[in-house]
């Protein structure tokens, strides 16, 4: 089935009841039909029955959207939106309507530099290198802009210890009740490399063996999200090879500690029918997996108010909202406090903050009026970019506010303190 007669059928799920409208971060910053989820799903229907042309303007919205998807979490026909959008993003490749500087870069980005390990790890190190000799208003000017506010929003860049390959294998600790694969990432590992340990540690510690396979790859959501839907699969097809055709035992599990990688993986049986759908199957995000094959060892006691925000590709893209929170209760002395609006986005969207820096700052300052009304100690999510919006902003506003991973509180309560970032 050709692109357009896919999107066209999708597009018949879509009821346009409207009930996506008031959950649409950007309908809600535009107050534009076409800037909501049923009015650029009217926009793809248009174009494939040839009512609308397939230009500019349809770029445009189909760009502006941060692919979150809450509209899926509350759609009542079910409709995949965020398929949808990849296959319609990929259209628009296909048909030369992402030209100029910034998509030109974006996919130069994320094919040579952020799927290529040995060269996003020499970018990183440069970056520490250029804030160790603090040139970095210098850097911000010379540099293009969607990649000076990449180097913004950057946290601190970590030591080299955890920026190195994390171990090809762990023994579980005690009674080995199962063996997991992990994801390394590739942000995760660049600059979460100690929630890549303290995913190992708590796993180990609840007497998993963990394997971190050779040969795999990026996710690929990055650039599914940019429409470069042909690399993606590329990059699903080494996943394929190195966590179920590679030798060795089966896994019981392929853990993710990133909400975007968790997605992606899940879902790349959409991606390579009938190829990947195992893989697919075997995923699962370090808090689900947590949670459901649940803890043997008791953590210790941590006195600290938290407040626990969603990533969206973990509680719209997957439907994980509770397992995140029930781990984190089960710290003794840890208050999880709710904060309004901890299922909205946070504004980041993967790459599309850079392209859409003001929008993202509203979007973003909305969140940030919620947190700080709860006060927490610390706040938490499960996700890279989430990760790096919620700290840029908490720092901005000067909060005396911890940003980390919910599995980084858990190795804590297990005494595993690992460094990282505050």
């Amino acid at each position: 089935m050709d692109v357009t007669s896919e999107l066209y059928e999708g597009t018949l799920d879509c009821v346009h009841c409207g009930l996506c409208l008031s959950d649409c971060p950007t309908y809600l910053d535009t107050g534009r039909e076409t800037s909501s989820p049923r009015g650029r799903i009217y926009l793809m229907r248009g174009v494939a029955e040839g009512q609308i042309e397939l230009g500019p303007g349809v770029a445009d919205e189909l760009h502006l959207c941060l692919g979150c998807r809450a509209c899926e979490s509350v759609c009542p026909s079910g409709v995949r939106y965020g398929a949808l959008l990849e296959r319609a993003r990929e259209q628009l490749v296909d048909a030369g309507l992402r030209k100029g500087q910034g998509p030109r870069l974006e996919r130069l980005l994320l094919r040579s530099l952020l799927a290529r390990p040995a060269r996003l790890h020499a970018f990183i190190s440069a970056i520490g290198i250029v804030r160790a000799l603090r040139l970095d208003r210098l850097a911000r000017r010379l540099l293009p802009a969607a990649l000076a506010n990449a180097q913004a929003l950057l946290p601190p860049i970590p030591p080299s210890p955890l920026r190195a390959p994390l171990p090809s294998w762990t023994p579980a600790v005690g009674e080995r009740r199962g063996r997991v694969a992990l994801l390394e990432g590739c942000v995760m590992r660049e600059l979460y490399g100690a929630v890549g340990r303290a995913t190992i540690a708590v796993l180990t510690r609840n007497g998993f063996e963990v394997v971190v396979p050779e040969g795999q790859a990026c996710c690929g959501a990055l650039h599914a999200h940019a429409g470069d839907l042909s690399f993606a699969r590329s990059l699903a097809e080494r996943n394929v090879v190195a966590f179920t055709e590679q030798g060795g035992a089966p896994y019981d599990a392929v853990v993710t500690h990133s909400a975007g990688c968790g997605a992606a993986m899940k879902e790349s049986g959409g991606w390579l029918p009938g190829r990947s759908d195992g893989l697919a199957a075997l995923t699962r995000d370090i808090c689900e997996w947590l949670d459901e094959s649940g803890l043997v060892a008791e953590p210790g006691r941590l006195e600290l108010r938290v407040c626990y925000d969603d990533p969206c590709h973990l509680v719209h893209a997957q439907g994980i909202a509770d397992a995140p929170r029930r781990l984190l209760s089960a710290i003794p002395g840890l208050e999880l406090v709710p904060h309004a609006g901890a299922s909205d986005c946070c504004g980041a969207a993967g790459t599309w903050s850079l392209g859409h820096p003001e929008m993202s700052a509203r979007i973003l300052d909305a969140k940030l009026d919620a947190i700080e009304a709860a006060s927490p100690a610390v706040l938490t999510s499960g996700n890279p970019g989430c990760l790096m919006q919620l700290r840029a902003g908490v720092e901005a506003r000067g909060l005396a506010i911890r940003v980390a991973h919910p599995i980084e509180l858990l190795a804590e309560a297990y005494g595993m303190a690992v460094p990282g970032q505050r």
